[in-house]
Order: C-alpha cells, then sequence, then structure tokens
C-alpha cells in the first residue's frame, strides 16, 4: 500500500510538473506572439508615414513627382491620408464622412456623421510626436459646431502636455499604433459583412 501512494505522488508530481512548464511554454510563446503583435503595428504606423509622405521632387516641367523607388512602394500625399483615415472610420464606426476642402479646413479634415453625431477628425502624418495645438484647434471647432466628440489622428502619438490638454474634452487621441488597430479591424468588419451577404 505504501509502495502504491509512493509511486502515485510520483505520477501525480509528474504531471503537476509536465502541466507547469506546458503552462510556462503556452505563457511565453503569448508573450513572444503579442511582442511580435506590438512590433508589428509598430512596423505598420512607421510604413503609413512613410506612405503618405513619400518624398517628391520637381520634374523637368517644374512639376512636383515621386522621387523613384520601388514599383511595390505606395506613394502617397498627406492630403490623402485624410481620406484614407475617413474611410477606415466610416468603415469602423459606419455613418458617414465628408472630407473638407483640402485648403482651409481650419483644424477640421473630415466630419464624421454617425447616429449619435457629429464628430470632427484632425489627422496628421507625422513622425513626431504631436503637441497640444491640433488638440486646441479642433476642440475650438467643436464647440463652434455643437460636435458630440472629436478625434485627433496621427501615425506617430502625442506629447505628455497633449495627453494632459486632451483630457475631458471628448476629444480620442488615436496614435499609430491606435490607427493600425481601427484600420486591420474595420478590414475584419467588412470581410465579415461580405460573408454575411454572400451567406
Amino acid at each position: 500500500m505504501i509502495i502504491l501512494v509512493i509511486v502515485l505522488l510520483f505520477v501525480i508530481g509528474g504531471l503537476l510538473w509536465h502541466i507547469k512548464n506546458k503552462k510556462d511554454h503556452e505563457a511565453y510563446l503569448l508573450t513572444r506572439k503579442l511582442e511580435v503583435s506590438e512590433n508589428l503595428k509598430r512596423t505598420l504606423a512607421m510604413g503609413l508615414h512613410a506612405r503618405f509622405n513619400f518624398p517628391t521632387k520637381l520634374n523637368e516641367e517644374g512639376e512636383k513627382v515621386f522621387e523613384k523607388a520601388s514599383s511595390i512602394f505606395l506613394k502617397q500625399t498627406s492630403l490623402e491620408f485624410e481620406d484614407f483615415v475617413a474611410t477606415i472610420f466610416k468603415n469602423y464606426f459606419g455613418g458617414y464622412v465628408y472630407t473638407a476642402p483640402k485648403a482651409g479646413d481650419f483644424g477640421v479634415d473630415f466630419e464624421h456623421h454617425r447616429e449619435d453625431g457629429i464628430y470632427l477628425c484632425q489627422v496628421k502624418a507625422w513622425k513626431n510626436d504631436l503637441n497640444y495645438e491640433a488638440i486646441a484647434l479642433l476642440h475650438s471647432n467643436m464647440v463652434k459646431h455643437q460636435a458630440k466628440g472629436g478625434y485627433v489622428i496621427t501615425t506617430s502619438d502625442f506629447t505628455v502636455g497633449a495627453r494632459d490638454y486632451a483630457k475631458g474634452l471628448h476629444i480620442e487621441l488615436v496614435n499609430g499604433i491606435d490607427l493600425v488597430n481601427y484600420w486591420l479591424e474595420a478590414m475584419e468588419l467588412q470581410i465579415y459583412e461580405q460573408k454575411e451577404e454572400m451567406a
């Protein structure tokens, strides 16, 4: 009987050791996956900045053209970034968007009309972190137009001062990683909706 108890204790101990090692390995894999995912999103945010700020030069006719680069690169201007983000928000939140004229937008790049009201949005395809100025300009427009809320969206991030300034203003600060999340989730929603329509 004592031998049976000892054998059972060894078996139970071995199983517990195996389960612990398996859980440790799964935890390691999950942590690694999250690190890779975070790095991928940071790379995508950086790529969005490069895409919408592709270097230009003047050609022989004096026209602004993109510098020569691989044909696989997407080459767009920061003004086209406004339409890109507006489409993401429309696909993610629904409703419809109105993109402001490219000149003289006074701090509002697009209006997002949703069931619960109008949201004003300012976008910046920047490599440096944004300070409070874009937030202040957007907030004054929100008050003027009685908007429900607002978004300041960038490919980079926000300074500590900008984050402090935005508190309590009903303005969501969307950095490059947040934007990538919206973009990926909006694409998933579109795929899901297409599958539903086909079913």
